[in-house]
């Protein structure tokens, strides 16, 4: 396997990960407030870094965009979810980390596109 769908699949499985062992605390605790931080590891961290690696690893697309892509995307779950959970706790200094975290992810999804879109015109096999 290539190494940016190997990257992707790296950084969701850790992602994955965190958000199984997050939840098993929350429902042994019995204290769900996080819930909506724990969502958006799961969604934006598991789910959709692992989405855009099976794109990457069925495509073959490979480049300085998909790299760029990785990074965004991962480095936002990375700042925007904590970010999440200190403002579900009442602190607003989350709010820049959520917000920073967030436009990263935003990036790395136009960054995603891009790639997308550019392979309507990459040659096809014969």
């Amino acid at each position: 396997m290539a190494k940016l769908p190997l990257a992707f699949f790296t950084a969701a499985t850790l992602c994955a990960l965190a958000g199984m062992v997050w939840g098993v605390v929350m429902a042994a605790s019995g204290d769900h407030s996080m819930m909506p931080a724990h969502a958006h590891l799961n969604l934006l961290g598991w789910a959709t870094l692992a989405l855009m690696g099976g794109f990457y690893a069925l495509t073959g697309a490979n480049g300085r965009l998909g790299w760029i892509n990785f990074w965004f995307s991962t480095v936002g779950v990375v700042i925007a979810v904590p970010g999440i959970a200190v403002l579900l706790s009442g602190n607003q200094k989350g709010e820049i980390a959520a917000t920073v975290g967030s436009i990263l992810a935003i990036l790395g999804m136009l960054a995603f596109l891009a790639v997308v879109l550019g392979r309507w015109r990459a040659p096809r096999p014969a």
